[in-house]
């Protein structure tokens, strides 16, 4: 058989009998490369779809020591109406000098502040009115703050190591009234002649 040579367009015929085999061209070869990378994406696409729809159907799990998500951390106003304390104090600066305030004298908020019985928080209880001042135990706490701090500024300030300055818990110590010092006697009164020594009664003179 007469040895022919060509070329069409899907392949390349070698020099040869006609019965040789067609080599494919580069164009067939990037159609097939094309073919195996979208096929490809198709299983990674719905690998993802598989497992996506298996973490929707999961139950939520929850922390096994039975511990409650944390809350978010409480936002506290601007303070308004304030009298001694530095106007610009921000709300949570307020806050916790009142809990310091609460703690050195045994107290809670309401003790200064009055409640408003006709707003109700989500604890049950009435929520304070911080700007009202109609409660006598709020001016009283102004006036011992007042004092405070003039004894840090005018005497405590001007003694060399004087140490920590003077809070409401110097003296209240965790009682809403001071306590009245009592100093302990210098000479301890002397044993009774009838009074037990080491375990025993002395004999009667």
């Amino acid at each position: 058989m007469r040895a022919i040579a060509g070329r069409s367009s899907k392949g390349q015929w070698m020099s040869g009998s006609a019965s040789e085999k067609i080599i494919p061209n580069g164009g067939e070869v990037s159609v097939k490369s094309s073919v195996f990378v979208v096929s490809a994406a198709a299983v990674l696409l719905a690998v993802a779809a598989i497992a996506a729809a298996t973490a929707a159907q999961s139950p939520a799990i929850r922390p096994s020591n039975g511990s409650v998500p944390l809350s978010e951390p409480r936002v506290y106003s601007v303070p308004i109406n304030l009298k001694v304390l530095p106007k610009n104090l921000t709300g949570q600066q307020v806050h916790e000098i009142m809990e310091q305030w609460a703690a050195a004298l045994g107290t809670h908020c309401n003790s200064c502040h009055v409640e408003d019985r006709s707003q109700i928080g989500p604890n049950g209880r009435p929520r304070l009115d911080f700007v009202d001042d109609s409660k006598e135990m709020k001016i009283t706490a102004r006036t011992m703050y007042s004092m405070t701090e003039k004894i840090n500024t005018d005497y405590v300030a001007k003694i060399d190591s004087s140490g920590a300055a003077v809070t409401c818990g110097t003296c209240h110590r965790g009682h809403l009234g001071p306590e009245p010092f009592a100093a302990a006697p210098k000479n301890p009164p002397s044993p009774s002649p009838n009074s037990q020594s080491n375990g025993k009664k002395l004999p009667a003179q």
